[in-house]
C-alpha cells in the first residue's frame, strides 16, 4: 500500500505507469468516474491486486466467491466498483486477494438517516458491523417518537450487519434538548417506562444492540446520566443486548462547556459495553474554516479517554464529511456548506485549483472562486488524514471506528480500512468485550 500525491502535468495513466499499476485499479480504490480530472495535492490511494478472475459468461457472485474461497462480503469489499450490487458480467476483472497481511480485527459502526440513498449505503455496508439508524427520539411519558426505520433495517440484515438502536434527546427542531433530558434523568418511573419501549422495539425489530446519545446536559445531570445508562445496561445485559453511548471529545475531566461536563467518561465507560468518541466537529457549521477532525486534537482526546476507560471499549469516530466555507469568515453569519470527501476533489478540479495539506492537522484543504467570484475555503478528508486517524486505533489499541456518518460515498476511506484491519466483523457483547463474527450472506440469494 501506498498514498501518492499529484503533481502539476500528472493524468491517471500517467501514475498508473510510474507506480506499476492498471489504470481501472487506481480509479476502483479512489471512487474516480472518467473522464479522471486530478488536481495537484490530490492523494491516491495505491492497493495492489494479488488475485484477480475475469468474468466469464454464466458466472455469478456467489459462484466467483466459492472458486476463490472468499465470502460474497469480501468480494464486495475489494471490489468498491460493485457498489454493493451482485450484478457482474463477462469480461469484467474482479479483485479476490489484495498484497497486504492484515490481522487486526476491529468493530466498524455508522449512522444513517432514513431519507439515505440505498445506492451509497449498499456500497458502504460490507464494510461496516453496526448500522444505527438515525434516531428515536422519546416522549415525557416514556414512549418512542416513530421513526420509518424498515427499509434501513432490511438493507442491514441483507449485508448482514447488526443494526443498533439509536436513542437521543434531539428534537425535531434538530437540537438537543438539555430540559428533556433532565426531566427523564431526574424520574426513575419514567426511565422504566422508556427502558420497557425501548426493549419492546428492540425485540420487535430486531435490533442487536442500542445506542445512547444525550448531549449538552452540563455538570449538574453528569452523575444521573451515568446513573440511567447503568440502568439501560442491567436491563439489556439479560437479553445479550450491548449497550454504547456516545462522549463529547473531552480532553480533561475538568474541561467546562455543557457539551462536555455532562459526560464522565469513567463513569460512562464503566456502565456501557462501548463508547463512541465524537472526535470531530472541530470544524463546524458555524465555526471558521479548519480541519473536521485535525490529528493532534483527536489524539489529546483519544489520551485522556484510554486513561479513564479501557482502550478495548473505545470506538473511535471519524468524520464522513467536509465543509466548504464562504469567505470572509464572519461569526454568527457563516454558515458552512456540508459536502461529501468524494466531492470535495471534484469540486477542486471543477475550479482549476490545487490541494494543500496542514502537516500538522492532517487535513486537507483548498480555497477557490465561484463563477460569482465569491471566496470559499474547503476542508475535507483523504488518504493521508484517514491513515493517520487509523492509525490511532493500533497506537492505542482502541475496539474500532465509529463514521459520522454513512450518508455519502468514501471509496479511498472505506478501502483504506479494509486493507489496514481485518474483514471479520467483531461482535459487541453485553459484557463489555469483544469476539469475532464474519456475517454470512444468502446462500444463492440476491443481494439488493
Amino acid at each position: 500500500m501506498e498514498i501518492v500525491i499529484v503533481q502539476p502535468g500528472d493524468t491517471l495513466y500517467s501514475i498508473s505507469r510510474a507506480v506499476g499499476l492498471a489504470p481501472g485499479f487506481l480509479a476502483r480504490y479512489n471512487g474516480l468516474r472518467e473522464p479522471y480530472r486530478l488536481v495537484p495535492g490530490q492523494s491516491l490511494l495505491v492497493l495492489r491486486p494479488e488475485g484477480t478472475v475475469q468474468v466469464q459468461p454464466g458466472d455469478t457472485l456467489f459462484s466467483i466467491a466459492a472458486a476463490s474461497g472468499q465470502s460474497v462480503l469480501e468480494l464486495y469489499r475489494l471490489n468498491p466498483n460493485l457498489s454493493g450490487s451482485d450484478q457482474v458480467y463477462p469480461g469484467q476483472i474482479l479483485v479476490t486477494r489484495l498484497e497486504q497481511a492484515k490481522t487486526r480485527p476491529a468493530v466498524v459502526s455508522g449512522y444513517a438517516y432514513p431519507d439515505v440513498q440505498p445506492s451509497v449505503l449498499r456500497g458502504i455496508l460490507p464494510y461496516a458491523g453496526i448500522l444505527a439508524p438515525f434516531t428515536y427520539g422519546f416522549t415525557l411519558e416514556g414512549a418512542l417518537v416513530p421513526m420509518e426505520d424498515e427499509a434501513l433495517l432490511a438493507l442491514a440484515a441483507a449485508y448482514g450487519v447488526q443494526p443498533y438502536l439509536h436513542l437521543s434527546t434531539l428534537t425535531q427542531d434538530g437540537v438537543f434538548s438539555a430540559a428533556q433530558a433532565a426531566v427523564l434523568l431526574q424520574n426513575p418511573a419514567l426511565q422504566q417506562t422508556l427502558a420497557d419501549a425501548v426493549i419492546a422495539r428492540m425485540q420487535e425489530a430486531g435490533y442487536a444492540g442500542l445506542d445512547v446519545d444525550f448531549e449538552y446536559l452540563g455538570a449538574e445531570l453528569a452523575e444521573r446520566y451515568a446513573d440511567f445508562l447503568r440502568y439501560l445496561h442491567t436491563r439489556l445485559a439479560p437479553l445479550a443486548l450491548p449497550l454504547i453511548a456516545a462522549l463529547a471529545p473531552k480532553t480533561s475531566a475538568e474541561q467546562k462547556g455543557t457539551l462536555y461536563e455532562g459526560h464522565d467518561y469513567a463513569a460512562v465507560g464503566a456502565a456501557c459495553d462501548a463508547v463512541l468518541l465524537m472526535t470531530y466537529e472541530w470544524g463546524y457549521t458555524y465555526g471558521p474554516p479548519m480541519a473536521v477532525a485535525p490529528v493532534n486534537a483527536v489524539r489529546r482526546v483519544v489520551e485522556f479517554a484510554v486513561s479513564q476507560i479501557p482502550p478495548q471499549k473505545i470506538i473511535l469516530g471519524f468524520p464522513n464529511y467536509a465543509y466548504d466555507w464562504t469567505l470572509p469568515f464572519t461569526p454568527g453569519q457563516t454558515r458552512a456548506q456540508l459536502i461529501g470527501n468524494e466531492a470535495a476533489p471534484l469540486l477542486a478540479a471543477q475550479y482549476g485549483v490545487p490541494i494543500d495539506y496542514d502537516e500538522t492537522a492532517q487535513a486537507p484543504y483548498f480555497s477557490y472562486l465561484d463563477a460569482m467570484g465569491q471566496a470559499h475555503e474547503v476542508w475535507f478528508e483523504d488518504a493521508r488524514s484517514a491513515r493517520a486517524k487509523f492509525a490511532l486505533l493500533e497506537e492505542f489499541d482502541l475496539l474500532g471506528l465509529g463514521y459520522w456518518n454513512f450518508m455519502r460515498p468514501f471509496t479511498t476511506g472505506f478501502s483504506l480500512q479494509n486493507y489496514l484491519f481485518s474483514a471479520a466483523r467483531p461482535a459487541l457483547t453485553s459484557r463489555g468485550e469483544s469476539g469475532i463474527m464474519e456475517a454470512s450472506t444468502r446462500n444463492g440469494g440476491s443481494i439488493p
